[in-house]
């Protein structure tokens, strides 16, 4: 059973959350601010995190920072009344998954954990294999009809990410987001560039196209 860690210093919402999130399947773990968090966190491993931002003791930005120095992976969402952009930006940097602004519909917040741990598990794949194509993503090789395809990390990981999610249009925001920093020069230009490097390396690769989806992004399909 999947098992998340709610943090929420009020306790009506934490209940809420937590009553809902089993409902709907999930093992749940409660916790009334960031170190009690912290705590449960030394005990047992969670497949997901759930924190507000302003807790007593230690809030969810010294949470999340707490967890990525030994974890990287754990995906976790911010639920906060913060609405503004520098929260937003810095729980991003932290490395947080998702943001989501109170008041929510408690219906979002459970759609938005079902999509991240779908991503998880679909990222947990180690190799994806389409028509004459195969990305290993420990060995970071692209081949294409035996011969290698020379891809940069970000090239690749874009890639990746794509043939995970055939037929999901990526938004050239969401893109910027993921593969490059807040505080870089990239624009939307900049993805189109590598748009267009990436479908110049995959010309030859039969099983799927990268297709461009007016006024939004990209997406593949398969042929």
């Amino acid at each position: 059973m999947v098992k998340i860690l709610v943090c929420e210093d009020d306790k009506a919402l934490n209940s809420l959350v937590c009553s809902y999130l089993s409902d709907n399947g999930y093992e749940v773990v409660s916790c009334l601010n960031g170190e009690e968090g912290l705590a449960a966190l030394e005990k047992s491993s969670f497949d997901l995190i759930v924190t507000d931002i302003m807790m007593p003791k230690v809030d969810g930005f010294e949470l999340a920072e707490g967890i990525r120095l030994t974890d990287k992976t754990t995906p976790i969402i911010f639920m906060s009344a913060r609405d503004d952009k520098p929260s937003k930006m810095y729980g991003y940097k932290l490395g947080i998954d998702d943001y989501i602004t109170k008041p929510f519909d408690i219906d979002e917040l459970v759609m938005k954990i079902n999509a991240i741990l779908r991503r998880v598990k679909i990222e947990a794949q180690k190799e994806i294999t389409v028509g004459n194509f195969q990305m290993n993503i420990e060995e970071r090789s692209a081949i294409c009809d035996g011969e290698e395809i020379s891809l940069t990390v970000r090239e690749f990981d874009i890639l990746f990410k794509l043939l995970s999610y055939p037929k999901k249009t990526f938004t050239r925001s969401k893109l910027m987001e993921e593969f490059w920093d807040y505080d870089s020069s990239a624009t939307s230009r900049t993805v189109d560039v590598y748009m267009a490097k990436l479908r110049e390396k995959t010309s030859a690769c039969d099983g799927f196209e990268i297709l461009t989806v007016h006024g939004l992004g990209y997406k593949v399909v398969l042929k």
